[in-house]
């Protein structure tokens, strides 16, 4: 079992911001811009203009002089660019068109991104199944980490960006504990309470028949495996920093929804979890898919996520 090493500072030295222009985007900046301004960070601020039909064709572009998209968002870029916030933050904008995902990437690459920042609308139901999730695209492709501000976060809560609780989900697969080091480093920078949570989804009974039997020790069963789960959490951490408390919990649930409960009833200002890596084309894929896991949890949490691919 692979143990997680506690790093002393995270190096934030390029933070991308991208951003939509609507109001998630606008809750999403007070956090790059506070992430900029502790660590000193380039803030890259971020727009994609979608392609054209035409664009399709190979035929000229239209001059920009003309181009009425990039016009319009040439002006928001000005706008967003002389927003109070980011007063005292080093920052540049960045205007391009292309397919959302693999732009983006690209930028990253070339900017030596160290960490994005974005909000999303949180679709869900028939929305997200036809429409998907550009947010999920990037946390699924993005070389960096990715703070997702979903729609449940209050823009008042923002204006207070303490970090007093994170709440980091385990479940031991490779990924989450890609992750978490991250949540290590960040109690550690913030000296605050670090929740080691990993949930345990009941088995559901298929077809209960003369051989199906509930038995009397469930609950004592249960007491086992928790006290197990509690160990291999304890393993993780062999080390706790002395500026932060790690508390263990364990949890019988459904996985996102035990997630969303623990972070309300605990107040978590951050939630850190790992997510499965892929390819651009898979993780388009997998942004049309009802019940990811991450993406319902962003949706549901009142605080930001922070994703770790594997």
């Amino acid at each position: 079992m692979a143990t997680a090493q506690v790093e002393q500072h995270i190096a934030l030295n390029n933070i991308l911001f991208a951003t939509d222009f609507s109001g998630v985007s606008e809750n999403a900046l007070r956090y790059a811009t506070a992430l900029a301004r502790s660590h000193a960070s380039q803030l890259h601020l971020v727009h994609v203009i979608p392609p054209e039909p035409w664009d399709q064709i190979p035929l000229e572009p239209l001059p920009k002089e003309i181009d009425r998209p990039w016009l319009d968002a040439n002006l928001r870029m000005k706008q967003l660019a002389h927003n109070s916030r980011l007063q005292d933050v080093k920052h540049h904008e960045i205007l391009e068109r292309g397919r959302l995902p693999n732009t983006i990437l690209k930028i990253i690459q070339r900017e030596e991104i160290d960490l994005m920042v974005l909000g999303t609308h949180g679709r869900t139901g028939l929305k997200r199944l036809f429409l998907g999730s550009v947010a999920e695209e990037l946390f699924r492709s993005a070389p960096c980490p990715v703070l997702t501000v979903g729609p449940m976060v209050n823009p008042a809560r923002s204006n207070d960006l303490a970090i007093h609780r994170i709440l980091c989900a385990i479940d031991f697969e490779p990924a989450s504990v890609n992750a978490l080091p991250y949540a290590l480093a960040l109690a550690d920078e913030n000296r605050c309470e670090l929740l080691l949570m990993h949930v345990v989804t009941p088995m559901p009974v298929v077809e209960p028949g003369p051989f199906w039997y509930v038995g009397t020790d469930v609950n004592q069963r249960q007491k086992v495996d928790q006290e197990l789960i509690f160990e291999r959490l304890r393993k993780l951490v062999p080390v706790v920093p002395s500026s932060c408390q790690v508390q263990p919990i364990v949890k019988f649930d459904l996985v996102p929804e035990g997630i969303v409960k623990v972070a309300a009833t605990c107040d978590v200002d951050l939630v850190v979890m790992g997510v499965k890596g892929s390819s651009p084309a898979l993780a388009s894929a997998s942004a049309h898919i009802p019940w990811a896991t991450a993406h319902e949890v962003i949706c549901g949490v009142k605080c930001p996520v922070l994703t770790v691919r594997s």
